[in-house]
């Protein structure tokens, strides 16, 4: 299939953001509340289901992509990227987040509880990162990459055999007020035909 643009129009909110204001440019500027965050369980012991996604279904045999500008993450756990949604005991979030001083790009796979894969990307600060869920059989295929580093970087490979998903655009403010992302594009593409592409 050929790339189609989705309009930030489609999408509806889990839970709606301070504010989110649709520029000229196309580009969605998101302002995140303090306290915002998923996670379920595992090794904290405390369970968040608060956070913003702006999500619409995800048809079968598609790939969906989100960019945004890795700017002003200077909270613990500030994070954008996408989200695969479910329901509150299965979902993904994938992107970066800021933990312990560093810009991570990573992964919450939560089927049940939730787990977290990471690895710092400081040099991603400040750039256009695009972030790509794929349908892969009964998995979910999770890549980014920046303008630092155009190459796709696969970041995870996750069982999720779920028909009934919606995802798109996500962020979150765990510990802080006045997070604001800029998403630049909201898009559907085929969905990879390999694992490892030759």
């Amino acid at each position: 299939m050929s790339e189609q643009a989705t309009p930030f129009s489609k999408g509806t909110w889990t839970r709606e953001p301070v504010s989110s204001t649709l520029e000229t440019s196309g580009a969605l500027v998101v302002e995140a509340a303090e306290g915002s965050d998923w996670w379920r369980d595992t090794a904290y012991g405390f369970r968040h289901e608060n956070g913003h996604a702006l999500v619409a279904p995800w048809e079968p045999g598609t790939a969906v992509e989100v960019t945004f500008v890795l700017d002003g993450f200077v909270g613990e756990f500030d994070q954008a990227g996408l989200a695969v949604v479910v329901d509150d005991a299965h979902w993904i979030k994938a992107g970066i987040e800021h933990s312990d001083g560093h810009q991570q790009l990573g992964a919450v796979v939560t089927v049940g509880s939730s787990d977290w894969s990471t690895g710092a990307v400081d040099h991603w600060d400040g750039t256009a990162v695009t972030v790509r869920a794929s349908r892969f059989d009964d998995a979910v295929v999770i890549r980014a990459r920046s303008e630092a580093d155009p190459e796709w970087r696969l970041v995870r490979v996750a069982r999720f055999p779920h028909d009934n998903a919606r995802i798109g655009p996500m962020l979150c403010a765990p510990t802080r007020a006045g997070l604001r992302v800029r998403f630049l594009d909201w898009r559907v593409t085929a969905a990879d035909t390999e694992l490892h592409p030759s």
